[in-house]
């Protein structure tokens, strides 16, 4: 049986921050708060997993500080925290390096889990679909739609549009970074996932385009600009379970925390499933809990409340 939360009688704790969404991202936000939860007993937490962009991150991108003592005091507890973002392992670790020793990461939308510079997990899509998703992007940049590809390896992650404005987004998102002629022959490396960027709306204009590939991969949209094409088997619920697995660690003994579509299938990996109060409509619909806005530093504070630990601003 779950914890009974000592806030509220249904899942969902008070809300009054309410996001109204148009084309799937917030246009309008009233700004007023979501209480962090509370538990009269503390659950026997062992796993921790945040998103980034949108959970972790502020609207600045950026970490709040308090998230440092935080991660100490779980490391003290023996309790494991995780990002598990659509970025690059090495953009991640470039973020967590100071306490990369004592986190996980689940990179690539769950397709790459590493711990301690070591691989827990990885599902590859072949070179064969790779070019095709190549292709098909291809034609629809043709077709007036301002959109670029990069295909994500394990070693680097590979674009062939060179220019300024797409290659300063993805430099935000992948610390190593290859620019290459053609992207259906990139270096030999391992690929985890394709990412496509639009300029516009990804949900609306991407994600349609490659409805043929949703037969065979899946075509996930990771954010306002992102949709990510991976095998059937990844994402990051997937990335969870082989940590849980290979750590003998339970679904009640696991908390996660997301905002967007990518995040669905976390949401079913934790009896503690929280989302953001600025999440997707169909992210607060499958998440069991609702946390602070990724703005008022919800995950931190979240986490602070649920297990007991003391919060200062």
């Amino acid at each position: 049986m779950p914890h009974t939360a000592a806030w509220a009688r249904s899942k969902h704790p008070r809300i009054t921050r309410t996001p109204t969404w148009d084309n799937s991202r917030v246009t309008q936000v009233t700004e007023t708060s979501v209480d962090p939860p509370f538990f009269a007993t503390a659950p026997d937490i062992r796993l921790i997993a945040a998103d980034m962009d949108g959970t972790l991150l502020d609207d600045n991108d950026d970490l709040n500080e308090h998230l440092w003592p935080l991660l100490r005091e779980l490391a003290r507890r023996n309790i494991l925290f995780c990002p598990a973002s659509g970025r690059q392992y090495y953009n991640l670790l470039e973020r967590f390096r100071e306490v990369s020793d004592d986190v996980v990461f689940i990179a690539e939308n769950g397709t790459y889990v590493v711990r301690n510079g070591r691989e827990i997990s990885s599902d590859c899509l072949e070179p064969e679909v790779v070019g095709r998703l190549v292709l098909a992007v291809r034609e629809l940049r043709d077709s007036g739609v301002d959109v670029g590809v990069v295909v994500c390896g394990k070693r680097s992650a590979y674009i062939e549009r060179p220019d300024l404005a797409f290659r300063s987004v993805v430099e935000g998102y992948y610390s190593k970074l290859q620019v290459v002629d053609d992207l259906r022959t990139p270096p030999d490396d391992e690929v985890l996932k394709v990412g496509v960027f639009n300029f516009g709306s990804a949900e609306h204009t991407t994600a349609p385009a490659l409805d043929p590939f949703r037969a065979t991969h899946k075509v996930v949209v990771s954010g306002d600009h992102w949709v990510d094409v991976m095998n059937l088997t990844a994402n990051k619920g997937e990335g969870i379970r082989h940590l849980q697995q290979s750590l003998g660690i339970t679904r009640a003994q696991t908390m996660v925390f997301g905002d967007f579509l990518n995040d669905l299938e976390m949401m079913d990996a934790a009896e503690y499933s929280f989302a953001m109060a600025n999440a997707h409509p169909a992210l607060r619909t499958r998440a069991r809990y609702v946390a602070p806005s990724n703005s008022q530093n919800g995950v931190v504070r979240t986490i602070a409340s649920v297990l007991g630990i003391p919060y200062k601003v």
